[in-house]
């Protein structure tokens, strides 16, 4: 018959007795325990009441360990010197992993673009990037932080604000080439991208046309907006974008601006993280690195090209 193993005394008792029998004194392991002497004293009679025999030896100024104390301190030396070695190498692999959840369209076109300027400044953080729809639950997952559209009220986390969802029609020159688009208006005579997305209502609707009815258009929706501006640079038809997202493309003309009225759905783009997590170093760096670099786009102002229409 196999016998039963023998409850551990508790650990808090064993965790003080390690840190006596390291110093040889009562008094410098409340010191390093943040302990006063009179715990630590109780909790090293509570083991020897649970051992049966005592582990010091009391003298006025210090304490020695016993035959039964010196049998046990090695052992026990040796389980915490394992616990400090393996909880130290988790911390080591924790605050060298960053872990970011994000849009799809926010991680193509604006954050990965960038990386390699954190990754110069931290270069013993490891970035792992994953894209999803879904809104994360920190709490259940072992993401650091998060990319969220909305509103920035989400409990339990801090928000920062990155930049808010403007957007506005664009499409490809080609596309509009010759053609006349004096009015906003004129933009229902070329294919529409996605013309289901409701921010096309609040475009029209910011433009004083709030009866546009684009429900009878085929809906060629094609999901995000990274795959929507790549469809107007393309040129098959105007596409409803964050500038923010395509600086490159208006800058160098591969798309094109051709009114200046700018919409908005009243969301923005945050930075997200637990508010228990807010004094992690990496996620501190991280913070401050993406707070830096919009407040340098902020700086620039924005890149946008319009063309001028009509024969």
């Amino acid at each position: 018959m196999t016998k039963a193993p023998s409850k551990l005394p508790p650990m808090s008792a064993v965790r003080v007795f390690e840190a006596a029998a390291r110093h040889q004194s009562f008094t410098r392991a409340a010191e390093e325990l943040g302990m006063t002497q009179a715990a630590v004293s109780y909790q090293i009679k509570m083991l020897e009441d649970r051992v049966g025999a005592p582990l010091f030896v009391r003298m006025p100024r210090q304490v020695t360990l016993t035959a039964r104390g010196q049998q046990l301190a090695p052992a026990v030396t040796e389980a915490f010197n394992a616990l400090r070695a393996a909880f130290a190498g988790v911390e080591e692999a924790v605050q060298s992993v960053l872990s970011v959840t994000t849009l799809s369209t926010f991680a193509s076109n604006w954050l990965i673009p960038r990386l390699g300027r954190f990754q110069q400044l931290f270069p013993n953080i490891a970035v792992q990037i994953s894209v999803a729809s879904q809104v994360v639950d920190f709490a259940q997952s072992e993401f650091d932080l998060g990319i969220r559209s909305g509103s920035g009220e989400w409990p339990g986390l801090e928000a920062h604000l990155l930049f808010p969802n403007h957007f506005t029609p664009v499409c490809s020159p080609d596309l509009i080439r010759g053609a006349e688009l004096k009015e906003p208006v004129d933009i229902l005579k070329f294919p529409i991208i996605s013309p289901s997305d409701p921010w096309w209502k609040d475009w029209f609707t910011a433009a004083g046309m709030p009866d546009v009815d684009l429900s009878r258009r085929l809906d060629n929706s094609l999901g995000v907006q990274q795959f929507e501006g790549m469809a107007a640079i393309a040129g098959q038809g105007f596409a409803l974008i964050n500038p923010c997202f395509f600086p490159a493309d208006l800058a160098a003309g591969r798309l094109v601006q051709p009114f200046s009225l700018m919409a908005t759905s009243g969301r923005g783009y945050w930075l997200v993280y637990p508010k228990a997590r807010r004094r992690s170093p990496k996620i501190e760096a991280f913070r401050d690195w993406i707070l830096s670099e919009v407040a340098g786009d902020a700086e620039r102002g924005p890149l946008v090209s319009h063309m001028k229409t009509g024969a």
